[in-house]
């Protein structure tokens, strides 16, 4: 195949790793054509997270529809489709194969070559989609599975810097919301009490000090529990606006701690988010705060708020690139749910 007899290029995305269905068209891996999401929120909202059997029903539900729908909102017929991007890990087994089963079947049918993408790379080459991005590239990846420094040595090269010891970000937020009442998904309500209240409780920020970009949220939630439940026990009720700025407060001190001092090290030449808590908008200013201060300050691309979560289109853009590598797989593809990242080299 001659990767360059077309002028531009079309891929046809699935995501199904966790609670969204989602597909898509990406055009030269960087314009959106189509972009469809099925969530699942109000499903899962009733059991506080996602349940992985509920999750696999509702992807196999919809998917044959959201296809039909991406191609027709795109405009495009198969012959117009150059390659089929899947997501095949990380994420819910489950989840996954209703994704790869469909991009699988869709490349047998229509001959069209398939690649798969690791849902992370997905997050991070979402800020393609927003702006052009200079490599070498650092990405804070904040999610709620995830929360990683990921040095981008190219479009399609990923090593992880830092990486959290326990819970993720994202994690976090949903356990603490649980203790406040908040609904699944938690992170934008507790982000917004956040903005009305103040850090009055002085959370422990883990790991701030340490020689290394890892993180740790566990003891952060655990004293956050703590001092709700001491609370109770007093017959106290405490400010929820003061608990969500204290929280988010703590998060956002680590993680624009250790990103900073990366950044220094690395000297990236452009600065991505990703992920659904690159959507916290605390956390986004502070970040564009701290690094426009910097003697040499990189370029900070971040994704749009709707491609901050989990969507067919950052995989369309990933894929874009591993396209243009010949890097295809094959119809024996499987889903693999414990993917990750390769480390650096020098990761402590």
């Amino acid at each position: 195949m001659n990767l360059n007899e077309k002028k531009d290029i079309r891929i046809l995305a699935f995501e199904s790793s966790c609670d969204e269905t989602s597909t898509s068209v990406v055009k030269n891996g960087s314009e959106i054509e189509s972009l469809v999401v099925a969530t699942q929120i109000k499903s899962h909202a009733r059991f506080g997270g996602v349940v992985p059997e509920v999750a696999s029903r509702h992807h196999i539900e919809v998917i044959t529809q959201i296809t039909r729908e991406a191609l027709a909102e795109a405009g495009c017929t198969w012959q117009d489709i150059d390659a089929i991007a899947v997501t095949y890990g990380p994420g819910l087994v489950g989840a996954l194969l209703i994704g790869i089963n469909a991009a699988k079947a869709a490349s047998m049918a229509t001959g069209i070559p398939l690649i798969a993408v690791d849902h992370i790379m997905g997050h991070i080459s979402a800020g393609q989609l927003a702006d052009t991005i200079a490599y070498p590239a650092l990405a804070l990846q904040v999610s709620g599975g995830h929360t990683e420094i990921v040095l981008l040595k190219d479009p399609t090269h990923f090593e992880i810097v830092g990486d959290t010891r326990d819970d993720a970000a994202g994690e976090a937020y949903d356990k603490i919301g649980r203790v406040l009442g908040v609904n699944y998904p938690a992170g934008k309500t507790i982000d917004q009490w956040a903005h009305q209240g103040k850090d009055t409780f002085n959370f422990p920020r883990a790991m701030i000090d340490e020689d290394n970009y890892d993180f740790s949220f566990s003891g952060l939630k655990s004293a956050f529990i703590n001092t709700c439940h001491h609370a109770d026990q007093l017959g106290q009720k405490l400010d929820k606006y003061d608990l969500a700025a204290s929280f988010q407060a703590a998060v956002v001190d680590v993680l624009a701690a250790k990103t900073i001092r990366a950044i220094k090290q690395y000297q990236p030449k452009t600065f991505i988010m990703g992920g659904g808590v690159a959507a916290n908008l605390g956390l986004r200013e502070r970040m564009e705060e701290e690094i426009k201060n910097l003697a040499q300050p990189p370029k900070v691309v971040l994704p749009p708020l709707k491609l901050c979560g989990d969507n067919a289109a950052m995989i369309g853009a990933a894929a874009y690139n591993l396209y243009k590598e010949g890097k295809f797989a094959g119809l024996d593809l499987d889903a693999d749910p414990s993917l990750e990242l390769p480390y650096a080299a020098d990761y402590q």
